[in-house]
């Protein structure tokens, strides 16, 4: 998907922090990150302060704290940050059109995307954990450097929208917090047919509702839509990303056994099928994964 030319989008809904330990081999998301990544997938514990560790060789440094400023559409189509500042407008947009009956404003998540590793209200987080959602503190925590690891290690087809599908996946889980799913969903345990999976899963369903209906989707200072018609390319994109990601082939990838037993986000088939319900029927009743049969 692209923005439309000639759209603006104002500065400071993202936090960008830059800084602190120095990544080992010269920057970005390293060897020691995605393992890290398939640690925490699989185990849920956050191996982000042993890689912390290894990367600074006992030194530390000051992490800058600055904002995305004001973005064209033309950057937002060709930089990650004023991509993702753009994608979060435009989700905050969505999703107020969805809940905000009778003028009720929706809470909008925090963004923030940083480099190497950050402080959050769910504790350290670092291109080991992957994008993220906090529900705590409401925010929405990723290294864009991520994208390239979809794509050089799990198979992604690289593209802007599967980078949009990500944001708007972790912005389904803002949504499931404000409307109570995250509380009453019992996220302790895993398996193909568990709470985990179902969450992760309606998470998938909620970006595939704004995907289907982003290029509908009006800027509220602007008047005119955000974004141009998906094309196919662009939705095989999306759909490939969301296929990356899937528990089992993260095992595959990381040559370990594939045991749905213990899976905590669903499988590719799965979260591509719900990624699909939610943009062909565009509705949070479609997506209530807790009355599908697993």
């Amino acid at each position: 998907m692209t923005f439309n030319e000639g759209g603006s989008f104002e500065g400071g809904r993202v936090q960008s922090r830059r800084g602190g330990a120095a990544a080992v081999g010269g920057g970005g998301v390293g060897l020691l990150g995605i393992i890290g990544f398939l640690i925490y997938q699989f185990t849920g514990v956050d191996p982000t302060p042993i890689i912390d560790q290894a990367q600074q060789g006992g030194g530390t440094q000051q992490q800058q704290e600055t904002s995305v400023g004001s973005c064209t559409a033309e950057q937002a189509n060709t930089d990650r940050a004023c991509r993702l500042s753009a994608t979060a407008q435009s989700l905050d947009a969505y999703w107020q059109a969805q809940l905000g009956t009778g003028g009720q404003e929706v809470p909008q998540p925090g963004v923030v995307e940083f480099e190497q590793s950050t402080q959050s209200g769910c504790g350290q987080a670092s291109a080991a954990t992957g994008p993220f959602y906090c529900p705590p503190d409401q925010t929405i925590y990723l290294d864009l450097g991520f994208y390239d690891v979809l794509e050089s290690q799990f198979g992604a087809s690289d593209g802007p929208l599967a980078e949009m599908y990500v944001t708007a996946h972790e912005y389904g889980h803002h949504i499931q917090t404000i409307t109570g799913v995250m509380d009453q969903a019992d996220r302790s345990g895993s398996g193909s047919a568990s709470d985990s999976v179902k969450v992760e899963l309606q998470a998938d369903c909620y970006a595939g509702m704004w995907v289907g209906e982003a290029a509908t989707t009006v800027d509220p200072d602007t008047g005119t839509t955000f974004l141009e018609p998906i094309t196919a390319e662009q939705l095989a994109d999306a759909l490939s990303a969301a296929e990356a990601v899937g528990d089992d082939r993260i095992q595959a990838a990381s040559g370990g056994e594939v045991d749905p037993h213990t899976w905590t986000h669903g499988s590719s088939e799965q979260r591509q099928e719900w990624f699909t319900v939610g943009y062909e029927q565009g509705s949070i009743e479609a997506c209530d994964t807790f009355a599908g049969t697993f």
